[in-house]
This record gives structure tokens, C-alpha cells and sequence, in this order.
């Protein structure tokens, strides 16, 4: 190694360091916004077969909601003999909970009479 070169790669991992923690904090981001977007749409799926069952809407919500976890709006339709769940939460938590990211599903299923 010549002298000049001496501490270069320290100077390299200082500038390349920042960015892999960048893209680190990036992957859990994402990572955290396909669960709640997974979340939502097995709640739906939860809400709209409870509805199927003949269910009573507050249920149906109760349903979808423990599915959903907490912090989770639940809506339900009933639109003659179909039924509609939709359910959205925030899907990023810890520091960045204050970033506007929203997962949202909705589930239609027909009623039984």
C-alpha cells in the first residue's frame, strides 16, 4: 500500500455507509407496508366472510377489526344481498409513524339468506 493511499478506504466505508443504512431503512419501510397491506386484506377477506354467514354488521366490523390489529377503520356496505369491507390502517410505525402511508383492501361477498 502506498503512502498516499493510506486511509482511503476509511474514507470510502464513511461515504458508502450512509447509503446502506439508507437503503436498510428503506427495506423495512416496505417490508412493513406489504404486512399492513397483507393485514388489510385478510381482515376484509375475514369481514366479508362473516357477512356471507349472515353476520350482523357491528360483527362484521369486530371481525375485520381484531384481523386488522390496531388502529384499523372498518367500513361495512350492505348493499341488498351484497356486502362490502373495507378496512385501512397505518402501516408504518416506530419514527416514521408519522408518514402519511396507508394500507387500504376491501372484500365483496354475497349474502346468505
Amino acid at each position: 500500500m502506498r503512502a498516499r493511499e493510506r486511509g482511503s478506504v476509511t474514507v470510502e466505508l464513511a461515504l458508502a455507509l450512509p447509503a446502506v443504512a439508507l437503503l436498510l431503512v428503506a427495506v423495512l419501510v416496505l417490508g412493513s407496508a406489504a404486512v399492513g397491506q397483507l393485514r388489510c386484506a385478510d381482515a376484509a377477506r375475514a369481514g366479508a366472510r362473516a357477512a356471507a354467514l349472515g353476520e350482523e354488521p357491528a360483527q362484521i366490523a369486530a371481525t375485520a377489526r381484531r384481523v386488522a390489529g390496531p388502529g384499523a377503520a372498518v367500513g361495512v356496505d350492505l348493499n341488498g344481498e351484497w356486502v362490502t369491507v373495507t378496512v385501512s390502517r397505518g402501516v408504518v410505525a416506530g419514527p416514521f409513524s408519522s408518514a402519511p402511508l396507508r394500507a387500504q383492501a376491501s372484500a365483496v361477498a354475497r349474502v346468505e339468506p
